[in-house]
């Protein structure tokens, strides 16, 4: 009989990984997924993109509120009976009880290089750290946050212009390519699984809406950073005249004047270093996005105009 396998996991991240585990012919005996979501105005209910697909593959899922404290679910997990559970972006902390009810383990797919950024937002971090390079951590789960030992890194290139959407993608195709190659040899305790080191640990908290606020005193690096490390949201922005613009693509430029200071016909904005932002992409508060030629037919945001961090 082939050996059971719990995948837990629920944004479209996790999606590629689990189409793969099913494609190549593992047993996955149930998927955990987050509960449905209501849309801001409730009248919708967004399905996780994982309870979708389990639809869709006719797997067994569940997607209970919460795992802490809750006895019903411990037991059901118990007579799953698994050999192994692959969690990918689950969305909730496995509680200590649970992670001794399977024979192999718990896995995790970590979107980083570990022991660097640990935690809820690896991806965009990493961005706007202006780190060279990201990769994904396949590591055994234990108690604290992220903290497990690792059996193998798959890593790539970060470029300037990159967000995070982009490597979200990348990561997870890696991911579903890549934990094929590792699941027998984890189910056949052939893996082998090296501590992190604590001391170069580095979190990655969640993202708040605010950090997207952008300070023309800022490098321009940075700006760039925050905009690919914010993509698509909460999206970095500027407030202007009251009303708030996500900048969506930009790149370097060369402008000169004063932090915050419109330097061309196509909304050039002076940084904090000597350097400006060249915005290429926009979106106007409840407006569409639109490329930067078509924005400044109709805005009021000229060369002259001063962009204020207020």
């Amino acid at each position: 009989m082939s050996k059971k396998i719990v995948f837990m996991g629920t944004p479209m991240f996790a999606v590629p990984i689990l189409k793969s585990l099913y494609q190549n012919g593992y047993n996955i005996s149930d998927v955990y997924t987050q509960p449905p979501q209501k849309s801001q105005r409730g009248q919708r209910i967004n399905k996780s993109p994982i309870q979708g697909l389990s639809e869709i593959l006719n797997l067994n899922y569940r997607s209970p509120k919460y795992l802490k404290d809750n006895n019903e679910e411990y037991e059901y997990f118990k007579k799953i009976d698994a050999d192994l559970a692959l969690v990918v972006a689950y969305g909730q902390i496995i509680p200590k009880n649970f992670l001794s009810l399977t024979k192999k383990g718990f896995i995790n797919i970590h979107a980083s290089i570990l022991p660097s950024w640990r935690g809820a937002a690896p991806i965009q971090r990493s961005i706007m750290n202006l780190d060279k390079e990201t990769g994904i951590s396949i590591m055994k789960i234990l108690e604290g946050l992220d903290t497990g030992p690792v059996c193998n890194v798959y890593k790539i290139d970060l470029d300037d212009n990159i967000n995070a959407n982009t490597v979200e993608q990348k990561l997870s195709y890696l991911a579903a390519e890549k934990i094929l190659d590792n699941l027998d040899n984890i189910l056949d305790d052939k893996a082998k699984f090296i501590d992190q080191d604590n001391a170069k640990a580095t979190y990655a908290s969640k993202i708040l809406k605010e950090e997207g606020k952008i300070d023309w005193q800022d490098t321009a690096e940075n700006i760039i950073g925050k905009v690919n490390g914010l993509y698509p949201v909460p999206g970095a922005f500027f407030i202007y005249n009251g009303e708030r613009y996500k900048i969506l693509k930009a790149e370097i430029g060369n402008g000169k004047g004063s932090p915050g200071e419109v330097v061309s016909n196509y909304l050039e904005i002076v940084c904090g270093n000597k350097q400006s932002i060249k915005i290429t992409e926009i979106q106007r508060q409840g407006k569409k996005p639109q490329n930067i030629r078509e924005f400044m037919l109709g805005t009021q945001i000229k060369k002259g105009s001063i962009i204020s961090n207020g």
